[in-house]
């Protein structure tokens, strides 16, 4: 890719990230993005070949800005308890970051199948972290009695949805280092062996 073409993309993604949070995914046309980003609308589908790509692409540009990368390192170095609260600590405190992004593809997707496609490719990763963590609490023997990790990840995925940290940050104003520490405490309390750990307070 020339530095004229990865410039241009650049200039896309950044658009069309400042217009979603900025309309919360309501009505953002390719030709609002265009104008944005002071580009075509035929350099956005040279860029990228349908408005799908373009929305999953945004949400992965969003990671970059926010440098997910380094953010999540903790995570991937612990195994066990230490990587169930670490998985928790990572995201309790990047989704105050990604929120209006999360909130304006939540918002499109019911009309929007662009949206609802990158809706969907970011929590398919999300829970895919959650199944990781699950599966190294059952590697290190303190997964609690009763739980197959499928389910198990499923619901931890469930417990950390967007939905529930705008409910509980938004409507009962709990601050983000409220919200990592109940989560936290809830998940130890749903998944951890009792052997393994003592309570949480």
């Amino acid at each position: 890719m020339s530095s004229e073409s990865s410039e241009t993309k650049t200039k896309i993604l950044s658009a069309a990230l400042r217009l979603l949070v900025a309309s919360s995914g309501k009505d953002v046309r390719m030709s609002d993005i265009a104008k944005a980003a002071g580009v075509s609308r035929q350099a956005i589908y040279l860029n990228f070949e349908s408005r799908t790509e373009l929305m999953v692409a945004t949400v992965q540009y969003g990671d970059q800005v926010n440098d997910a990368t380094s953010q999540v390192q903790k995570w991937r170095d612990a195994e066990g308890i230490d990587k169930l609260d670490a998985w928790i600590e990572f995201w309790g405190n990047y989704l105050p970051q990604i929120f209006g992004v999360a909130k304006a593809l939540m918002v499109a997707r019911e009309t929007d199948e662009a949206a609802a496609a990158a809706w969907h490719d970011r929590m398919a990763d999300v829970r895919r972290s959650c199944h990781k963590t699950i599966c190294s609490l059952d590697q290190t023997g303190v997964l609690a009695d009763g739980w197959k990790i499928k389910p198990a990840a499923d619901v931890l995925w469930t417990l950390l949805s967007v939905a529930g940290y705008e409910q509980l940050t938004v409507d009962a104003k709990w601050s983000t280092k409220q919200y990592v520490k109940q989560m936290q405490a809830s998940a130890r309390h749903l998944f951890v062996a009792r052997h393994a750990i003592g309570d949480v307070r």
